[in-house]
């Protein structure tokens, strides 16, 4: 290929880019940014935002949850968290929020030993239903096959199987995998599925009848998959490597239209627009979600990568707390870091750049941009 570079006389690569390294450039025409829609639909679910938060239990507990919907996303309960292991996990919670830097992951993973308890999977789920918003929870794919059908009976809406990286072909001697292509087929709740950071893994999870793909791998705030499995996907490239996926498994299956989700490295607005300028439907937001006052972290923000039994490849980090989770996605803002206003910061991106909705402005040009951000 013509972008490959010669890393040796042995071993080339293909340059992929961050969104460090991109930027959206203006067309011939404005808009007012009163005028740009930036709602979004995937399934029967008309939102808002195009913005689901991380199933992440330093950002969303059932009551954040509520909250966010209430607001116009979507929050995605991570299903294997505190929350559905302690009955009141609010004291573990501000545990880990003070423990010291070199005793956390082993105190997390101790904590995290404890069982799952599905009828505490049924209470949380039902709790956000009863607030009338729509209902997301997420599984791993090592746990769908023991958990699903109680998420299921729950009532959930949107039912999310999200591990580092997911795959349509998981091979195992040890187990039967799970199948997503039957679990999916056989399921009566859309289901959005990741990561995948290729083309080629995300038609495949497409083929599977997911209504969503999740882009990303190891690229996130709080993960350390690249200094531990030497592996990671700069998501400039990696979404619009699924964004083509997208495109050619609409022609290949007659028009059925699959959502491409980055999920990672999104930390502030201006990564939110050049995710969806290169080609996202929406976005997943973990660490720039963390960051509101009423995120139960408390300013610090872990993923389930932060407290693997054997092999952790995450970290607890700092984030801080910059605003309300209100202020964080609609403002206003009273800083000039793009960690707040972040929806605001779409709508006039895609206004100066002339584009009135989020479809258009996948079509938004962008440069390789040879300067370092701020």
């Amino acid at each position: 290929m013509s972008n490959e570079i010669e890393i040796g006389r042995g071993k080339r690569g293909r340059r992929a880019y961050s969104f460090d390294d991109i930027a959206v450039v203006p067309s011939r025409r404005t808009r007012d940014p009163e005028e740009v829609s930036v709602a979004w639909q995937i399934d029967a679910y008309q939102v808002e935002l195009p913005v689901l938060a991380a199933p992440m239990d330093s950002v969303m507990s059932p009551e954040t949850a509520i909250q966010l919907g209430e607001l116009g996303g979507i929050g995605v309960l991570d299903l294997e968290g505190l929350w559905t292991r302690y009955e009141n996990p609010t004291a573990l919670l501000e545990e880990i929020a003070e423990l010291p830097p070199e005793g956390a992951t082993a105190r997390m993973q101790e904590i995290y030993a404890a069982p799952i308890m599905p009828e505490l999977i049924t209470a949380r789920l039902q709790e956000i239903r009863a607030a009338g918003v729509t209902v997301a929870g997420a599984l791993s794919p090592q746990r769908t096959q023991e958990h699903w059908r109680t998420v299921v009976d729950a009532g959930v809406d949107l039912f999310v199987i999200r591990g580092t990286t997911v795959s349509a072909e998981h091979v195992s001697g040890q187990a039967e995998p799970l199948n997503l292509k039957r679990f999916i087929y056989e399921l009566d709740v859309p289901v959005i599925v990741g990561g995948a950071a290729t083309y080629t893994a995300a038609l495949h999870l497409m083929r599977t009848g997911a209504a969503g793909v999740l882009v990303g791998f190891g690229g996130g705030a709080a993960h350390t998959t690249r200094q531990t499995l030497g592996i990671h996907a700069p998501l400039a490239s990696a979404v619009a490597d699924v964004a083509a996926a997208r495109r050619d498994y609409l022609d290949e299956s007659g028009g059925r239209y699959v959502h491409v989700i980055a999920d990672g490295g999104v930390g502030r607005s201006g990564d939110l627009v050049k995710a969806i300028g290169c080609g996202a439907d929406a976005v997943m937001l973990g660490a720039a979600l963390a960051r509101a006052a009423e995120a139960p972290g408390r300013g610090w923000h872990w993923g389930p990568e932060a407290h693997h039994p054997q092999l952790p490849r995450g970290e607890r980090v700092h984030v801080g707390s910059v605003g309300s989770l209100e202020e964080i996605l609609l403002g206003p803002g009273n800083r000039a870091d793009g960690t707040l206003n972040m929806f605001g910061a779409l709508r006039r991106a895609m206004a100066t750049t002339g584009y009135s909705d989020l479809k258009e402005f996948q079509r938004v040009e962008v440069v390789v941009s040879p300067y370092s951000p701020r």
